[in-house]
């Protein structure tokens, strides 16, 4: 994973408990919202980079979204993540490049984390 940063963005760490609801051998996705985040990276007053338990690994999106629920593993390419979430970026005045240090931020820190990611 890349070790990006960009000036300015700022890593926070929590403990988040994991809440994905187990029904026998299915398990189903928890209420991810802008409150729900173990890695957070703040890009403007109302949207962040989050990284969050799910499914027994972190997933990584964007605190805002349009379509609920797009969020890929923290082990995807840095890359990868960014094309499947970026529609959901939600304010042209934040750079791109940010968005793509962000996710290698929480990436890094998911990857350093214990158990499987988790904080």
């Amino acid at each position: 994973m890349p070790d990006r940063k960009s000036p300015g963005l700022v890593l926070e760490i929590r403990g988040q408990q994991d809440k994905t609801m187990h029904a026998g051998p299915a398990m189903i996705t928890p209420a991810i919202d802008e409150d729900y985040w173990a890695y957070r990276v703040r890009l403007s007053g109302t949207q962040a980079i989050v990284g969050f338990p799910k499914f027994f690994t972190i997933g990584i999106g964007f605190a805002q979204e349009e379509d609920w629920n797009t969020n890929l593993p923290y082990t995807c390419e840095t890359d990868e993540i960014w094309q499947h979430i970026r529609h959901n970026k939600g304010n042209d005045a934040i750079a791109d490049e940010d968005c793509i240090a962000a996710i290698g931020m929480v990436q890094a820190a998911a990857s350093a984390g214990r158990d499987g990611g988790q904080p």
